[in-house]
């Protein structure tokens, strides 16, 4: 499958608690996409212990080969039933999405997904397996473009039980409003963050369970080429520049330096546009043949700031006023978050004196910094992530 599978997670910790006794497992290869939600019995330490063994060993043995019989059996003799409440000390969903996308989901105790196909709910049918006594629904299906799978543990159905709904926000409920984000929401991070955020304002900012969303969406892949700083070596200018214009996709180019470097290589007029300033955002450039032309290391920083507050699973952030503003970082943290799948970046070696802090070896420079601390955010975003350095 030529496509994208953009896949995010976000979760509540029950009041008062400190760990979650919710489990996220994700693995990639190059074959499969393997996801476990696991939901340990109770809250707190007891719970994510419960959860952690569940998910481990669940995405551990099914990486490895091992059949769904076999994983659950080994689940079910490391952690048996509760002998005084009779429920299982750990739920779990599996997903396993293979290479050209048909996708596995075996459901046990938790909420049925929710499947949007065509910005609609759709009802996947379900066949019922025991194994170890224990019912098992399972369902097989093939991820087409624009698909939209999100999987729940109890704490969302749930959400505002006793506090603003009476019986809970209900599954259906859920579900439409799954519906209604996927016809507006571009990425699995932005549905799976918008929902836990609806949710902890249901339970009034004091979580009554433990409270997980894991959003899966089938994206054609975007491609974004971002150039930023000046080659160690001036006399790589136009060789740099002639690799960078032939990528894939969106051209971005962070720093002055280098957008001169690129309008001078490519004979095109660069224009400040002095309305984009902000009062600590540098304006924006224009270059024909660019799609978008930036400051370096401030605006650079602003970005990160912008994708890590976005990230935070503290920061109940606004979406809409994150990406909307007209400064260049508001316009790069909008390209890389929303508009981005695959960032192929090239960073050049050349090291700016006014970046550097004499107290510090010269390879600690601020840019290089900032682009390392970019890389580990867009990875933790899902992106897939090439550097080039120059």
């Amino acid at each position: 499958m030529s496509y994208f599978i953009d896949v995010a997670y976000d979760n509540l910790n029950k009041k008062d608690e400190e760990l979650c006794g919710d489990k996220v497992e994700i693995v990639k290869d190059e074959k499969n996409i393997i996801i476990v939600l696991s939901d340990g019995l109770g809250s707190g330490v007891k719970a994510n212990i419960l959860s952690t063994l569940t998910s481990k060993i669940a995405v551990t043995m099914l990486k490895e080969g091992s059949s769904l019989i076999e994983t659950i059996k080994t689940i079910s003799n490391t952690l048996p039933v509760c002998s005084v409440r009779k429920l299982a000390y750990s739920t779990f969903t599996i997903v396993k999405i293979t290479e050209d996308g048909f996708v596995y989901i075996a459901e046990y105790d938790n909420p049925p997904y929710f499947f949007v196909k065509n910005k609609k709910i759709i009802h996947n049918s379900k066949r019922d397996i025991i194994i170890d006594n224990k019912v098992i629904k399972e369902s097989k299906f093939k991820l087409e473009k624009d698909d939209l799978l999100t999987i729940v543990s109890d704490g969302v159905i749930h959400a505002g039980v006793g506090k603003t709904l009476n019986l809970g926000w209900q599954w259906e409920n859920v579900a439409d409003y799954i519906q209604s984000m996927s016809k507006i929401k571009k990425t699995a991070k932005s549905i799976s963050k918008e929902l836990i955020c609806v949710c902890d304002n249901l339970y009034a900012n004091r979580p009554g369970d433990d409270t997980t969303a894991i959003a899966i969406k089938v994206k054609e892949p975007e491609y974004i080429s971002l150039f930023t700083g000046p080659p160690e070596n001036k006399y790589d200018d136009s060789n740099t520049v002639i690799k960078f214009m032939q990528s894939k996709g969106k051209k971005i180019v962070c720093g002055g330096t280098a957008s001169k470097i690129v309008a001078r290589e490519i004979k095109s007029d660069l224009n400040v546009k002095l309305d984009t300033m902000s009062i600590d955002v540098p304006p924006i450039a224009e270059i024909k043949g660019i799609d978008l032309a930036t400051e370096g290391v401030l605006t650079l920083s602003k970005t990160v700031e912008k994708i890590r507050n976005f990230i935070d699973p503290n920061t109940n952030v606004n979406q809409n006023r994150l990406f909307n503003n007209k400064d260049g970082a508001s316009m790069l943290a909008n390209n890389l978050i929303n508009n981005c799948t695959h960032l192929n970046l090239w960073v050049g070696k050349a090291i700016n004196p006014a970046h550097q802090n004499p107290n510090l070896p010269i390879d600690l420079s601020i840019k290089l910094k900032v682009v390392d601390e970019l890389i580990m955010l867009m990875k933790k975003l899902g992106k897939k992530v090439i550097i080039n350095h120059v």
